[in-house]
C-alpha cells in the first residue's frame, strides 16, 4: 500500500472560509488552494465550505464546514505545532491567533525552546508556535 498524499482535515460547522481567511493571512508563504462551496439543494448549507485546501508554509490542510451538527469540537490533544524563524514572528501569530481564542501556554521561554506559546483560537483549532 503506497500513501499518495497525507494532510490534517479541519472539520468547521460554517467558520472554515474564515479560519481559512485568518490562518493565511497570519503565516508568510501561505495561500488558499481550493475552496468548493454547497449549492442549493446540496446536503450542507449554501455557500458554505463543501471541501478546500491550503497551505500554510509547505504543509497542505484541507478543511470542511460539517453538514451535520455535531456535539464534537476541537481538542487540544492534536495542535498545529509551527516553528518560525523569528521571536517577532512568533509573537505576532500569538496574538493574531488568541485574539477571541484561550491561552494554553503563555508565551515565554522554555526549556524546550526560547520563545513557545500554546493557545486554541476562535474556532477551537489548537496551535503550538514556538522559535525554530
Amino acid at each position: 500500500m503506497k500513501i499518495t498524499s497525507i494532510a490534517p482535515q479541519l472539520m468547521f460547522e460554517g467558520a472554515a472560509e474564515e479560519a481559512m481567511h485568518l490562518y493565511t493571512s497570519t503565516f508568510a508563504d501561505s495561500e488558499i488552494e481550493s475552496l468548493v462551496r454547497y449549492a442549493a439543494g446540496e446536503q450542507g448549507a449554501e455557500g458554505t465550505v463543501k471541501q478546500a485546501s491550503f497551505r500554510l508554509g509547505g504543509q497542505r490542510i484541507r478543511c470542511i464546514d460539517s453538514p451535520i451538527a455535531h456535539e464534537f469540537t476541537f481538542t487540544p490533544a492534536i495542535s498545529l505545532f509551527v516553528e518560525l524563524d523569528t521571536m517577532v514572528s512568533v509573537d505576532d501569530a500569538f496574538v493574531r491567533l488568541s485574539e477571541g481564542g484561550a491561552v494554553l501556554m503563555e508565551l515565554d521561554a522554555y526549556p524546550f525552546s526560547q520563545r513557545f506559546g500554546w493557545l486554541a483560537d476562535r474556532f477551537g483549532v489548537s496551535w503550538q508556535l514556538s522559535l525554530a
